[in-house]
């Protein structure tokens, strides 16, 4: 097994919400033609620029939008690139982050990924 593979058996997630998490990306991708990324581990303070450095490192970053989520923390960033704000307001964004943080309060962190994501793409639209 990789080291990557070792690491995320570690991590927060089971191997099959890890499963339904991947393909959850892969669809919004596909269906929106932005880039979803989900970042989850602690975040600099400050938090918001830690995760606006985070999204500026992703490859087509005005297309791309960060889900950075520091459970330890209790942080929740939504970072949209400039192509991506277009289509997703920042009401938008922080209607995703109410339902996420409300799975995540009772538990359900791979569920609340899960809801954010199908909220951010659904405002998003269809490319």
């Amino acid at each position: 097994m990789s080291p990557e593979g070792i690491a995320a058996l570690d991590g927060p997630f089971s191997t099959r919400q890890l499963l339904r998490l991947d393909e959850a990306l892969r669809v919004a991708d596909q269906q929106t033609g932005l880039t979803f990324s989900v970042y989850i581990g602690d975040l600099a303070e400050p938090t918001r620029e830690s995760a606006e450095r985070l999204h500026r490192e992703l490859k087509g970053a005005a297309r791309a939008v960060l889900v950075a989520i520091s459970p330890n923390q209790r942080i929740l960033e939504i970072v949209t690139g400039s192509d991506a704000r277009r289509r997703i307001s920042d009401r938008d964004a922080k209607l995703a982050a109410l339902s996420m943080a409300a799975a995540f309060a009772g538990g359900d962190l791979a569920g609340g990924v899960l809801a954010g994501l199908d909220q951010l793409a659904s405002h998003a639209g269809r490319h």
